[in-house]
């Protein structure tokens, strides 16, 4: 995604006023009302319900000086909420009260997700033209307040992905140059324009195995070159990784990490625009699913939506369209959903590039959201709705109703 413009410190004092002084709830532009208040306590004698069962239909994330949200991952166990608004992390309750956040970054924090093993949330971070790209790793544990300072605050370190930074800027017309920022260009392997897509999960074509993190790239937009039509994905063994957390200065940012992934591989979608916004790993249908912004080739279907086969190992394979002959790791998409004749390409329409997190159980939370006018500024609101699988055609999912809506 494109950096936003950092935000002033008056603007998010607003939001900040508005949002700690009633609780969080829905424009009626945005969607349906906040959810009702819990109802009282069951008696002892009544077994309590599981955290599955108290999942709301419908979380408001709040208001922000900020980018739109861009991705979202809930605690089900603890019963939290976090958002990424591109240049903070908000923390909420099931009921969208906003217990705290994380302010001050000046480069795009993209999609999210929760660390199964160590309860801390972990981030896509991009500073263009830094050249520099990492994962955020937030300890949620202490975000207990609204306006925590992700240099200064001691909640937020970071680690630097080298291989990211060779892509992007790698020279692949050989003038000499690195042409930046910018997808009219030939320069950027795979069109890497960073990376925005994280999840944990199982190592491909595994189920049980220890989760891994796997990292998408972010694709430039460029209808005149063949080689950016895969969806790229690192993957790491994140386990040691507290060796190499450093916290971050956005002025003089580091470069610990580790010196190379310890998988790449490849799933041919067509090109996308800015490659995968959002990746989940999906424990229900024990697949990969992938939001994207559609695609402007003629020449492919352009779906917003797919799912990589996750019980399947990765082929050895070409990697179709590269400058030089070229083998790789190659992922195959689920064969259900739509198809595309002419590429074979499978895929769904379905939105879900601002924030999509699946709950284990076959219900995921859809972000949405824009912008809203609070007191004469500009803010950015987000929400998400439970939705359910379905498999069908031409969306997978459906939206799971409150009750009062059925």
């Amino acid at each position: 995604m494109p950096r936003a413009r950092p935000t002033s410190l008056a603007a998010l004092v607003l939001a900040t006023l508005a949002l700690t002084a009633t609780p969080a709830a829905a424009s009626p532009a945005s969607g349906p009302a906040a959810p009702r208040a819990a109802p009282a306590a069951t008696p002892e004698s009544r077994p309590r319900p599981s955290p599955e069962h108290r999942l709301p239909p419908y979380i408001h994330g709040g208001a922000w000086p900020t980018s739109h949200v861009q991705g979202v991952t809930v605690d089900v166990e603890n019963g939290f909420v976090y958002w990424s608004f591109t240049q903070a992390l908000v923390k909420t309750d099931l009921a969208g009260n906003v217990v705290g956040t994380v302010e001050g970054l000046t480069g795009h924090l993209g999609d999210i997700d929760l660390d199964p093993r160590d309860g801390r949330v972990y981030g896509s971070l991009e500073y263009k033209a830094e050249e520099a790209f990492y994962i955020a790793v937030f300890d949620v544990e202490e975000i207990d307040r609204v306006g925590l300072d992700a240099e200064t605050d001691g909640v937020m370190t970071a680690v630097h992905l080298q291989e990211v930074v060779d892509d992007f800027t790698a020279d692949m017309d050989g003038d000499g140059v690195f042409d930046g920022d910018t997808a009219d260009t030939a320069d950027h392997r795979y069109g890497c324009s960073g990376i925005d897509g994280v999840s944990f999960g199982p190592s491909f074509g595994s189920r049980h195995g220890a989760p891994r993190l796997m990292v998408a790239y972010g694709v430039y937009a460029n209808t005149g070159r063949a080689d950016n039509d895969h969806q790229v994905i690192l993957e790491y063994d994140t386990r040691d990784w507290r060796r190499l957390e450093r916290p971050l200065s956005q002025a003089d940012p580091h470069r610990s990490g580790p010196r190379r992934p310890d998988g790449t591989y490849f799933a041919r979608t067509g090109n996308t625009t800015y490659g995968v916004q959002n990746l989940e790993y999906d424990a229900h249908t024990g697949h990969w699913m992938m939001a994207v912004y559609t695609g402007t080739k003629a020449e492919f279907p352009n779906y917003s939506f797919f799912m990589v086969d996750g019980s399947l190992r990765p082929r050895r394979g070409e990697i179709t369209g590269q400058p030089e002959p070229e083998r790789g790791d190659l992922l195959t998409l689920v064969r259900r959903g739509l198809r595309d004749p002419e590429t074979g390409i499978r895929g769904w329409e379905f939105h879900g590039s601002y924030g999509f997190a699946s709950l284990g159980d076959g219900t995921y939370y859809v972000a949405d959201g824009g912008p809203v006018d609070e007191g004469g500024a500009t803010l950015q609101e987000g929400f998400v709705h439970r939705y359910r699988w379905t498999g069908a055609t031409p969306a997978p999912f459906e939206r799971v109703n409150a009750p009062e809506e059925r």
